[in-house]
């Protein structure tokens, strides 16, 4: 069921999400590998670098009113031993670059 949902989200991403995937994608960000829309327990997670145990999740304004629901997903994800990213969308479209490099020094660190 997951897959089917997560298959369905990869073939409809949202302008943000399709922005940052230009960047992420074929091992552009310093040969690190990318997977978008990737179930993870009970969550579809936007990006995924399995390597790095990066998540990288790209909100839209929904999430404004589902704060404390993205707390617990994101502790939980954290439980499990991913380090989690949250982008609005509005960075990601006004500041793509920003946005790239910050994902870029989280990939550095141990």
């Amino acid at each position: 069921m997951a897959s089917t949902h997560a298959r369905r989200l990869r073939r409809n991403l949202t302008e943000a999400e399709a922005r940052l995937w230009f960047h992420l994608r074929r091992k552009q960000l310093e040969g690190h590998r990318f997977r978008r829309q990737v179930p993870i327990g009970p969550y579809i997670i936007d990006f995924v670098c399995l390597a790095e145990r990066l998540l990288i999740e790209v909100d839209g304004g929904q999430h404004v009113e589902a704060r404390k629901r993205d707390q617990r997903r994101t502790q939980w994800l954290e439980s499990q031993g991913f380090r989690v990213l949250r982008f609005w969308n509005h960075d990601v479209l006004g500041n793509t670059d920003g946005v790239v490099e910050t994902i870029r020094l989280a990939l550095r660190k141990d």
